[in-house]
């Protein structure tokens, strides 16, 4: 009945230019960097200006200087004594690596969080998998991005255990960013929100095993959708 009830219910994921007075200047300046590198507006390699970064954020050096060694610590940017700051490159055969992390810490993530969500984060989990069911191969992927991200960041709230929250924030902007530079060429974004949807639905129903299968079905596609990049 849940599903149900919000299945045509529209919500907007986070933007990074939302406005919320509960997050800092540095979480806003992190996630707007973030997606910014996440969808390659700033490509691999580029050299990256704290000062050019302030100025287009409209916010001072030390929240970008914050949000920059937390990009660092994801693997996402590089910060190179008296060379600057350089977006990282892509390199296939650590995302396979990556991914074999990923596939048991995603997996966990989902069981707890069936197993320990909330009323209203189940609610929140439902509308997500409605809104993701809905999006088209038109769609841009900024959109399936946020709604990605907003998926994964539920999780470790629900989890409810940092550990294996932390262990996946270090992998899912390097995942999300391979995806956006090779899915038009080897994956569908239908098929990849379509599976994304399912695992919040199992998640929503509160049943561990089926959101732990939810979880691996998603990573099989993903593992071949990279494996196929080599090709």
């Amino acid at each position: 009945m849940l599903r149900k009830h919000h299945a045509h219910k529209r919500q907007k994921p986070f933007a990074p230019d939302d406005d919320d007075s509960n997050i800092s200047l540095a979480d806003h300046a992190y996630r707007a960097l973030e997606e910014m590198i996440v969808t390659l507006r700033l490509q691999p390699g580029a050299a990256l200006s704290e000062q050019t970064l302030a100025s287009q954020l409209n916010m001072g050096r030390t929240p970008i200087r914050e949000a920059l060694r937390r990009l660092e610590r994801e693997g996402l940017v590089l910060i190179l004594p008296r060379r600057g700051v350089l977006v990282s490159e892509l390199n296939v055969h650590k995302q396979l690596s990556l991914l074999e992390m990923r596939r048991e810490t995603e997996r966990l993530l989902a069981r707890l969080s069936a197993e320990r969500a909330s009323p209203e984060q189940r609610k929140e989990f439902a509308n997500i998998g409605s809104n993701l069911r809905q999006l088209t191969e038109d769609t841009d992927e900024t959109l399936f991005s946020r709604w990605d991200n907003r998926l994964t960041e539920l999780e470790y709230e629900a989890s409810q255990n940092e550990f294996a929250a932390k262990s996946m924030a270090l992998l899912h902007g390097l995942s999300r960013r391979f995806w956006v530079k090779y899915h038009r060429r080897h994956a569908s974004l239908v098929d990849t929100a379509v599976l994304h949807a399912n695992l919040a639905e199992q998640i929503c129903r509160g049943n561990a095993k089926s959101a732990a299968a939810a979880s691996d079905k998603l990573l099989d596609y993903i593992e071949k959708f990279t494996r196929n990049t080599i090709v």
